[in-house]
């Protein structure tokens, strides 16, 4: 076999092993099985949640099993093609396989950092918000290019995007948004993205064509389901009713449908404009705190559990993740982990995973198994 097509192989193969170990294969199996029994109870349906949760625990450990199965398949039969076509000399077949072997790699490097994602609310949905830095309508501008980044993003991923909060700038762009990212692992992947984003181009706004730099942050939060009890007390929270901006017709400007609570021992502020009932944006709302005071709590257990991870970084204004720089050369580059692209209308258009890949690697400390490194 040829020498790249030998070293992709042995690649996927550490990969697998490492997947199959993570998933503690056999045991996994068994568990879908039995899920997969309870599913055609007709008992599980007399309640609800329980047969949420059942559903929802099947959905992810099949999604992982038929993951590593296809994977698999797909690289034996792309051996085959590889081998029949040295048997034939035909470079052509040779070096489309090859990049196919070489893709496999990259969906079982994607896969393998993804079966680390066994965090306590990693599987769960999340919040993204969005908040533009001082500076005016630059800083709106940047924080709506991130909106659509990250929209994009999830998007191209199959997941289900909801816009919660919307606050308009003045001239243009947004003074903060918020987002529901909806599918399995939402929260797992998107948790990285916390902190502050750096932005440096040639101002589209100022007469004079000079070179601007611009901050937004970013903050990440998972949604609070069933099984997690959050308590708060009437007491501590402030109450506010507005009028929603934007786009939405006579009703916006005429009835205080937005709803912002303020959790005063901490000082979290949610709001939500996305319905046009208040009623319904107080749900959403209390929602959105309890994810938001749930994300506190685990940060504070990341934090006494992991107090010496190099990796660590504190999510506020002082505390960069990444630069975009648009002019004078063309880069955008994570400062946490080194990892540089030079495409950086790609990134903008949702192009993340590497990024994503790189950093949940070092924030997990993702190190090769003794299985995984005996399969190279």
């Amino acid at each position: 076999m040829r020498a790249d097509a030998a070293a992709l192989h042995e690649q996927i193969t550490a990969s697998v092993a490492l997947l199959r170990r993570h998933l503690d294969w056999d045991a996994a199996v068994r568990r879908l099985d039995e899920l997969n029994a309870r599913a055609e109870d007709p008992a599980l349906w007399n309640d609800p949640a329980e047969a949420q949760r059942v559903m929802r625990e099947r959905t992810r450990l099949a999604g992982q099993i038929e993951g590593v199965r296809t994977l698999e398949r797909e690289v034996e039969d792309t051996l085959a093609l590889i081998e029949l076509a040295e048997a034939e000399e035909d470079e052509a077949a040779l070096d489309a396989a090859v990049a196919d072997l070489r893709r496999l790699a990259e969906e079982a490097k994607r896969r393998e950092i993804e079966s680390l994602l066994s965090g306590e609310a990693d599987a769960n949905d999340c919040y993204v918000e969005i908040n533009a830095g001082a500076g005016g309508t630059e800083a709106q501008d940047w924080a709506e290019m991130l909106l659509r980044m990250y929209m994009r993003w999830a998007e191209a991923h199959g997941y289900k995007v909801t816009i919660t909060e919307r606050s308009d700038g003045e001239q243009a762009g947004i003074k903060s948004a918020t987002i529901l990212v909806s599918g399995p692992n939402a929260y797992g992947w998107l948790k990285t993205e916390s902190g502050v984003h750096r932005l440096v181009r040639i101002s589209p706004f100022d007469a004079a064509a000079r070179r601007q730099t611009s901050f937004a942050s970013v903050y990440v939060y998972p949604v609070v389901d069933d099984r997690i009890a959050i308590e708060i007390n009437p007491a501590d929270l402030k109450v506010d009713t507005f009028r929603a901006s934007g786009a939405g017709g006579q009703h916006v400007n005429k009835t205080e449908s937005g709803v912002r609570f303020t959790h005063i021992p901490t000082g979290i502020v949610v709001a939500s404009t996305q319905d046009r009932s208040q009623h319904r944006n107080r749900a959403i709302a209390m929602e959105m705190l309890k994810a938001r005071l749930y994300e506190l709590e685990l940060k504070k257990r990341e934090a006494a559990a992991e107090a010496a991870e190099a990796g660590k970084t504190d999510i506020g204004w002082g505390h960069q993740i990444r630069s975009y720089v648009l002019q004078p050369y063309q880069l955008v580059k994570d400062l946490r982990t080194g990892v540089e692209k030079g495409n950086p209308q790609a990134v903008l258009d949702g192009d993340l995973d590497e990024f994503m890949a790189a950093a949940l690697a070092q924030r997990v400390g993702a190190v090769r198994s003794e299985a995984s490194a005996a399969a190279r």
